[in-house]
């Protein structure tokens, strides 16, 4: 039986175990975990979470690291689900020197993931996202968004984003409100997350629960403390490790003592949280607040607000043209685009995470994200990306051109859905890739992996019998359908709106194209240069040649207007 450690007053407690409630002393949780690291997988919920990881630890502590086809047989699960585990798990660790981080796709199970690691991965697959709240104004949201669809779902008539913005639903909580929750769901769990990362020693007869320095520091997979930029690491923060002489090892420290100190530390987080969005909520509307709720940024005047935890949010655009480019998010490890419609976006800079919810009518063009890109309650949309992994959850009628190194994840209530190779690039484009480790010679665009269409993280109920539905997957575009992504009107793929010299080296689509795919682009072109030179070669006279040249102009310009290209222009212009 496990003895978990309890709340209790150690009888040397430190004098001051309480930080200051300043940005840079608070805890936060991290948010990768939970943002992209939850799995739907129905074997990972466990009826009694801390009872069976025990086990597994028990079970797998002699081997330190723990490959797919160990994890397999431990879980009773596919070894395409366990390697799955082991790419998500290496997409939202800490630790960018671990060396499943550092792993090629064939070197993953030869280097394993860290049992304690692991261990805290599957528990906080327990994890209930928060439920979505009422919006403010649901009759502004209404007029504003789309809300028809042709498809019945498994869980529901409404669309994605009917089921999103419908005024008998509710709608996405803000990030204060995600980290409350977050925060509290560990404060809740701490004890038992504890006696998992800790050994049992006997002290005086009695069995009692330690951690050492290096169970501690694993902690850092869940919570930090600081904002971007000023993060310390736990040890540096806990106040019976933070003077640890580094050539010796530092004694180990009863787990209760911990369990008290985190817990206080949670405690003064949640009440700074809880007096912001008090303060929010009574004073006047900030537009630059970066807290603002996912859903509200459509009746605001909201384009992008930086986050002090290293996000940049891209919010309610409509019926425009956005580029932001490297040098706009610098400081930034993550975007989030949010309930756009109707727009192009341009996004052309190395990122570690992307997400991308809650949009329709648009193409969003990402450049190179080195984690995890999740796209969600998303219709009729383009996404062109080049991505580690690529998960993609309750969409519809949407195309996806991927160059992605890891099986793209569909899970959730998708509906006619297509994939095809990366079709497009900008001078910086291998760069960029380089920068977040994306290797152009794998491209796995085409071998998705489905999952439930029941998401158990979800706090949302569902219809009975649909537990055990397995997600809908993607179809391949038909190669006669695929073209190379080229911006408005200009020939190039990415447009390079701002002139001068680009300092990037990138002349051509870095992925390589199937030969279906390279063929059809090829007679694409071919026709084009034909259509070219027939226009060349007509024998007209001069005032007819001006004339057929006026008739094309008018025939474009009225193509850019019927299509609403012609906003391109105007926006980026005006950039």
């Amino acid at each position: 039986m496990t003895t978990e450690p309890t709340s209790t007053t150690d009888p040397n407690p430190d004098p001051d175990p309480i930080p200051n409630p300043n940005s840079s002393s608070l805890i936060h949780p991290r948010r990768e975990p939970f943002e992209h690291g939850l799995l739907p997988i129905p074997k990972l919920i466990f009826p009694d979470t801390t009872q069976t990881l025990t086990q597994l630890k028990h079970k797998l502590s002699p081997l330190n690291r723990v490959n797919s086809s160990s994890l397999a047989d431990s879980l009773q699960i596919s070894t395409d689900h366990a390697r799955l585990i082991l790419d998500t798990l290496a997409s939202v660790l800490n630790s960018e020197s671990d060396p499943l981080v550092k792993a090629q796709p064939d070197e993953v199970d030869s280097a394993g993931a860290d049992l304690r690691d692991l261990i805290l991965f599957l528990y906080i697959q327990s994890y209930k996202k928060l439920l979505p709240r009422t919006h403010k104004d649901a009759a502004a949201v209404a007029d504003v968004w789309p809300s028809t669809s042709a498809f019945d779902g498994y869980l529901s008539a409404l669309s994605p984003l009917q089921l999103v913005r419908s005024n008998s639903r509710r709608f996405m909580p803000s990030q204060a409100d995600e980290e409350a929750h977050q925060l509290s769901y560990l404060q809740k769990h701490m004890a038992n997350i504890l006696s998992l990362l800790a050994e049992s020693v006997e002290v005086e007869g009695e069995e009692s629960l330690v951690l050492s320095m290096e169970g501690f520091e694993h902690l850092g997979f869940l919570v930090q403390f600081g904002d971007k930029g000023s993060e310390v690491t736990l040890s540096q923060a806990a106040p019976f490790f933070a003077n640890s002489d580094p050539d010796m090892p530092a004694v180990p420290v009863p787990a209760a003592q911990v369990l008290d100190w985190i817990s206080q530390n949670i405690a003064s987080a949640l009440e700074h949280i809880t007096e912001r969005i008090s303060a929010k909520e009574n004073g006047p509307a900030n537009s630059s607040d970066p807290d603002v709720a996912m859903a509200d940024a459509c009746a605001s005047s909201i384009k992008t607000s930086p986050s002090a935890r290293g996000s940049c949010f891209i919010e309610g655009i409509s019926k425009s043209s956005f580029v932001k480019q490297a040098l706009d998010l610098k400081g930034s490890s993550s975007v989030k685009v949010l309930n756009c419609h109707d727009s192009i976006l341009y996004i052309l800079a190395p990122l570690r995470y992307a997400t991308i919810y809650g949009c329709s009518d648009a193409t969003i063009v990402l450049g190179a994200v080195g984690k995890a890109v999740r796209i969600e309650h998303c219709e009729r949309v383009h996404v062109i990306t080049a991505a580690k992994r690529v998960c993609i959850a309750n969409c519809r009628e949407c195309v996806f051109f991927l160059g992605v190194n890891q099986r793209p994840l569909m899970v959730g209530d998708n509906h006619k859905l297509q994939v095809a190779p990366y079709n497009t690039f900008y001078s910086e484009l291998e760069e960029h890739m380089a920068d977040v480790g994306i290797d152009a010679n794998i491209n796995r665009w085409d071998e998705t992996l489905s999952l439930g269409v029941v998401d158990p993280h979800d706090s949302l109920s569902h219809s009975a019998g649909v537990s055990d539905v397995q997600a809908e997957s993607a179809a391949c575009l038909d190669p006669d359908q695929f073209h190379q992504f080229s911006g408005t009107i200009n020939t190039l793929p990415i447009p390079n709106w701002f002139g001068g010299e680009s300092p990037g080296s990138t002349k051509d689509n870095p992925f390589q194209l199937p030969e279906a795919y390279m063929a059809s682009q090829q007679r694409n072109l071919k026709n084009l240069e034909e259509t070219k030179q027939l226009l060349r070669e007509v024998p007209l006279e001069e005032n007819q040649k001006r004339e057929l040249s006026s008739a094309l102009h008018l025939l474009f310009k009225d193509w850019l207007y019927a299509s609403g290209n012609i906003r391109q222009l105007y926006c980026l212009q005006g950039d």
